[in-house]
């Protein structure tokens, strides 16, 4: 089979949505399919582009053993803002729906027999669908992000009658994918409240290499590189620090447990809201800032924690499923979210930690006093989580689902 995929990121060396295209595209042609990446240079979450690539037209062949076709990556050039805002980020994901829809278009003389889009960016949904009808081929939209609810819900975007425009073209273009898929049970219900009818909806989670994280017996090197004491209970944040992450919850319960000594906040990553929180909070005394870390110390990193910190701003906690909740579970530790009892990181994290109410600090503050005050409970709920990794998120369950469908849709 012959499979195009289409979207903004593609970064096998970083976490997040770019690791989740590179590894299927890698699984798919591990199993014996033809597969075409569309893309850019990775540049997220620095905002910029990524040591060893360019910002311009590339096109690279990846082989591995016993692969029989290989993998060809497109990568196009694309803009991007010194300051990301809303306007900014538009023009930004823009500038990438320009400059991918020529080498686009070229793969239609190659004859793809699925062409899958990942969202965001949306922009890159109607050129993905022109392309899969000029070429005689089917369409998959996934989406991991609704962002265009996600953009108004947070005032990224506010014009009312934009608004309307860009929700009545959404709704247009999805209703022509062959199947579109999400990444959660909640997300898959707004699919519907836009239109697309249920049999051509597709439940596509993302998924963890249990191989790559798993429990350790011991991370106090990884601690003591960092001055983190070994008596200390560490709270860890690990990921993107954008606005939509709502990180204020952390910074306010580690100014309510300052006066809490064997509480160690820990924040590892980058992104556009990192300088302005640092700056903001810079005389707590109890909160670490790490820099992004290498891929391959994610394991030790993710194990360092005693308690993992998912904190979601409430009016898009049900827009979103956080990847890093996989491997957050995958590395046996329990975690604190903030989210409602009827979303599925509810769901799932009322399981194997606690769930706190969004957007207050007191209330996430003293269920973290709780859990640090309680290592019994802590190593029972980081097991459960263990186990529903095992059973719900591995790569391989979710991918051979995926290579399924994808039969089905191309034999139709």
């Amino acid at each position: 089979m012959k499979i195009l995929i289409h979207g903004i990121n593609f970064s096998p060396e970083l976490i997040g949505i770019g690791k989740y295209s590179a590894e299927m595209a890698e699984w798919l042609v591990a199993q014996g399919h033809e597969v075409r990446v569309v893309t850019a240079p990775p540049y997220y979450p620095q905002w910029q582009i990524g040591e060893g690539y360019a910002n311009r037209w590339l096109r690279e062949r990846r082989r591995q053993p016993r692969d029989k076709n290989g993998l060809v990556v497109y990568r196009c050039p694309l803009w991007i803002p010194a300051k990301p805002s809303g306007l900014t980020r538009l023009l930004h994901l823009a500038s990438f729906a320009l400059s991918s829809f020529p080498v686009m278009l070229r793969q239609i003389f190659w004859r793809p027999d699925m062409v899958l889009v990942v969202e965001p960016p949306f922009f890159c949904a109607p050129q993905a669908w022109l392309t899969a009808r000029l070429s005689g081929a089917k369409a998959w939209l996934h989406i991991q992000d609704f962002e265009v609810d996600v953009a108004f819900d947070l005032g990224i975007l506010r014009a009312d009658w934009l608004k309307r425009c860009i929700l009545i073209a959404e709704r247009l273009i999805l209703r022509r994918f062959d199947r579109v898929s999400t990444i959660s049970v909640k997300m898959l219900e707004k699919l519907g409240s836009k239109g697309v009818t249920y049999d051509r909806t597709f439940l596509f989670p993302n998924w963890v290499d249990l191989s790559e994280i798993h429990p350790l017996d011991s991370t106090n090197e990884f601690r003591s590189r960092w001055g983190i004491l070994p008596s200390k209970i560490v709270a860890l944040y690990s990921g993107n620090m954008g606005e939509k992450q709502g990180l204020e919850i952390i910074l306010e319960a580690a100014i309510k447990l300052e006066e809490s000594s064997d509480v160690q906040l820990v924040l590892c990553g980058d992104g556009a809201a990192k300088s302005r929180l640092q700056e903001k909070y810079a005389s707590l005394k109890n909160v670490l800032w790490l820099p992004l870390q290498p891929l391959e110390m994610l394991n030790e990193l993710l194990n360092m924690a005693d308690v993992h910190l998912l904190p979601q701003r409430a009016d898009v906690a049900d827009l979103v499923m956080p990847s890093k909740l996989l491997g957050i579970l995958a590395s046996g530790r329990p975690v604190l979210a903030t989210a409602h009892p009827d979303t599925q990181v509810g769901r799932i994290v009322s399981q194997c930690g606690a769930v706190s109410i969004p957007d207050n600090a007191d209330a996430f503050s003293d269920l973290l006093k709780s859990l640090a005050a309680n290592p019994v409970e802590r190593r029972r709920l980081g097991r459960a989580g263990r186990r529903i990794a095992e059973q719900q998120f591995s790569r391989e369950v979710v991918l051979r689902k995926f290579e399924r469908e994808l039969k089905v849709i191309c034999r139709a």
